[in-house]
């Protein structure tokens, strides 16, 4: 038997802050709202929480979605230089015969990748989808191992793609948490790229669309990402908005009709941020800790974080948030910069609510050969008096 939404907060803000505060956390956070939608998940960006969700984990069509894992793939072929975005790229009889959305480019035509991209991102281009595809792996059949890849990298583990486009096939399907996942790793590792999904109109061909996500237009904290939409589907969105809070990630699925997507969305958006509060515990690359490191050129060893740590809590929450460095006992050079040597431990009430590893922020080579002697008598000593 399924959970009612009610219960499944109850359970999650016991395990958060203990039996005690059950009461308290009823009356500070009510259930999420009740959404005319197959699936829905609200995820916090900095800390990737689930802050509320409905059959987030069941395997479901993604439509257009799809095009945000073709995309993740595109712009890494960009990052490794493989791909520029003046390129020109061929679009084929294949590419320009795919049924579905388009951006209208010609038949063995070709087109500067960055306007291929516009095309994918703003209006849902299946043609330069397939086109982009094929110029970065020979074929879309190639392109789609590379998306099956990746998301296996991005730890999609309940996602799997049959094309670049999201046209319906029985073996094509995604989770709305996977999605909340790619959005997120997106956003992350190519937020020049990101830009792109606020874009509201692009023009090619004497021809203008406009960017599907009318929350572009209602909500001035929406910056993006995608729409999908098949009749098997259902109308689909995933949206990201940064407001004074942070940043939240909403992906509904399955809605009946345009609206019902729209309203869904920013509903999960106005309760995430109405109701939690990200608190940004330590910046990247900062030192936490120095250490002793033994054996090395350097006596000390900066250790910090390789991402930031962010903590979402309920609202009146985040003051009582604690951070506890622990460093590993003993260090030994040589040390890589990014290895791990430690971790720092968020707590609440007592409860642990996140944890991330302490890396080294700079490489330490071995000493010379006196002075690791003399470490090693020194390390010797110490652990002869404990």
């Amino acid at each position: 038997m399924r959970l009612s939404v009610a219960l499944r907060f109850l359970l999650s803000f016991v395990l958060l802050f203990g039996p005690g505060a059950a009461a308290l956390a009823v009356d500070a956070v009510p259930a999420a709202p009740d959404l005319p939608v197959r699936a829905y998940v609200l995820v916090d960006y900095a800390s990737e929480n689930v802050l509320a969700g409905k059959l987030a984990d069941e395997r479901i069509e993604p439509a257009s979605i799809t095009k945000l894992m073709a995309a993740y793939v595109i712009y890494q072929s960009i990052h490794e230089g493989k791909l520029k975005l003046d390129d020109q790229v061929l679009i084929s009889e294949n590419a320009w015969r795919t049924e579905g959305s388009r951006m209208f480019a010609e038949v063995n035509s070709r087109v500067p990748a960055d306007a291929l991209l516009m095309g994918m991102v703003i209006q849902s281009g299946n043609d330069a989808t397939v086109a982009l595809a094929e110029h970065i792996a020979g074929s879309e059949t190639t392109f789609v191992d590379l998306m099956n890849k990746w998301a296996k990298q991005l730890g999609l583990t309940r996602s799997h793609f049959m094309n670049a486009t999201g046209l319906p096939h029985p073996d094509h399907y995604m989770t709305a948490h996977d999605i909340a996942k790619l959005a997120r790793a997106l956003i992350h590792d190519f937020p020049e790229q990101y830009a792109r999904y606020a874009i509201k109109e692009f023009t090619y061909n004497n021809i203008t669309q406009h960017n599907r996500n009318r929350l572009l237009w209602l909500d001035p904290s929406v910056d993006g990402v995608k729409t999908g939409h098949t009749s098997s589907a259902g109308y689909c969105l995933v949206t990201s908005a940064k407001r004074e809070q942070g940043r939240m990630i909403a992906v509904v699925l399955g809605a009946k009709a345009e609206k019902d997507r729209v309203s869904a969305s920013q509903a999960l958006l106005n309760y995430g941020f109405s109701f939690y509060t990200t608190r940004l515990m330590h910046e990247a690359g900062v030192a936490l800790a120095e250490p002793r490191v033994w054996l090395g050129d350097a006596e000390k060893l900066p250790l910090g974080l390789a991402e930031p740590l962010g903590v979402t809590v309920p609202k009146g929450k985040a003051e009582g948030l604690k951070s506890e460095i622990q460093v590993d006992p003993q260090i030994e050079a040589p040390v890589g910069r990014g290895s791990v040597h430690g971790k720092v431990v968020v707590t609440l009430d007592g409860n642990t609510v996140a944890e991330a590893p302490l890396v080294a922020l700079q490489d330490v080579a071995e000493g010379s050969f006196f002075s690791r002697l003399l470490d090693h008598i020194l390390m010797l000593f110490h652990k002869l008096i404990g």
